[in-house]
């Protein structure tokens, strides 16, 4: 393969390994173990396996493989690790390199998954973990200044779309002697820079934009060799963490049209979020790829786009977000995003629902929020669905 090729290219023909029958699609290797000729070779695989060597899928896999090598060519990493879903590579990630008595600064502003495994799983073996705002700078330095050995945030928060400097907080970070973990999941691979910007990891769920046809669960860890090979591999395998290579499969064919879907989503979300801009019944819509938004030259810069996703609050509260929601009849109510269909969601009752009233209203989760991620589908169609939901919302609110 040519490292000058494109990234759309290499999304299409990154990583292929071919059978004898020299089939055009990748291969399916199904299989849960491999055979040896001899003894003395499964005993030479087992004590150092080749590049090209499998033992076990839950250790290694060649369809998996071939996903592994596809996205670190599309993201300028030199290796990853595909995973079972998007936390098992965000907890992957952070469990595998921390012990009881480190130290974790986190952006506040996270799923609610994540702040699950922050608080509760490393709370409860020893970590320290320091909470910040993620847009702040100087609450990065006076929490950094007692060192770290991670820090961890979302570059673009989930679901208040809050864009954290990743090349700043790794400055930071570094200084530190911290290692700095990105859920990018947002910016997806397409306009995903982070690695370039100076992250030293970057999880995805691959289950949201790369996979992006609501079909199966799956992540991907994604770093510097000797941290995914001496450091991330040990754990994975031996906690079981790995995808499947059917999984692994799905997410090579996501791949091959990820900057297409993507590039369209991300047209018909600012196409969405300038229609929807000042509207009656709206308190506000979020979109980083508006002017107005608090950090728009950072995202215009760090990913070159506003990205998928747009966040809407109506001013009716909760009443007014469910009408919202019961009108729709092209956007889907469901809590993935990234897909190539419309999705909204309302985050307080569903993807944030563990989080108490108070961490919700610090987070900026209001009743009316809603997540809308925005599909492939024809722009006009959608906004003339939209407007049907702000009716209905007008409706429930007065």
């Amino acid at each position: 393969m040519d490292e000058n090729w494109s990234v759309r290219t290499k999304a299409v023909h990154g990583g292929i390994r071919r059978s004898q029958y020299g089939e055009l699609s990748e291969a399916i290797f199904l299989t849960q173990s491999f055979a040896y000729p001899s003894a003395e070779a499964a005993e030479a695989r087992f004590e150092s396996p080749g590049p090209e060597d499998f033992v076990y899928a839950r250790y290694n896999n060649p369809t998996v493989r071939m996903f592994e090598e596809r996205i670190a060519l599309i993201e300028g990493a030199e290796a990853a690790f595909a995973t079972a879903s998007g936390m098992a590579a965000v907890s992957g990630a952070l469990l595998a390199m921390l012990k009881a008595g480190d130290r974790v600064v986190a952006a506040r502003a996270l799923f609610g998954s994540c702040l699950y495994v922050l608080e509760n799983v490393l709370g409860r073996f020893g970590v320290e973990i320091v909470l910040v705002d993620g847009t702040d700078l100087d609450q990065w330095r006076e929490a950094l200044a007692g060192g770290a050995q991670a820090v961890f945030f979302e570059a673009v928060s989930n679901p208040t779309l809050e864009v954290v400097d990743i090349a700043a907080v790794s400055e930071l970070a570094h200084a530190a002697g911290a290692v700095v973990i990105v859920d990018n999941v947002f910016a997806s691979p397409v306009f995903s820079r982070a690695i370039a910007q100076g992250a030293d990891v970057v999880a995805y769920s691959t289950t949201k934009h790369i996979d992006g046809q609501g079909r199966s669960l799956g992540g991907v860890i994604l770093g510097r060799r000797e941290f995914i090979h001496d450091v991330v591999e040990p754990y994975m395998k031996h906690t079981g963490g790995a995808m499947n290579p059917f999984t692994a499969w799905i997410m090579l064919k996501g791949l091959e049209t990820l900057d297409l879907r993507v590039r369209r989503q991300a047209e018909n979300a600012l196409a969405l979020a300038e229609a929807l801009q000042g509207q009656p019944g709206l308190a506000r819509v979020v979109y980083p790829g508006l002017a107005d938004h608090p950090q728009h030259d950072l995202a215009m810069a760090q990913m070159g786009s506003g990205g998928t996703i747009v966040t809407l609050d109506l001013a009716g509260g909760k009443a007014a977000a469910f009408a919202f929601l019961d009108a729709l009849k092209i956007a889907t109510i469901s809590n993935n995003l990234g897909d190539a269909k419309t999705i909204v969601t309302h985050p307080a009752t569903t993807t944030h629902q563990r989080l108490s009233d108070a961490e919700r209203e610090r987070m900026g989760i209001t009743p009316g929020l809603l997540r809308l991620s925005a599909g492939i589908e024809d722009a006009a169609d959608l906004i003339e669905d939209m407007w049907a939901g702000l009716a209905a919302a007008g409706r429930a609110a007065g």
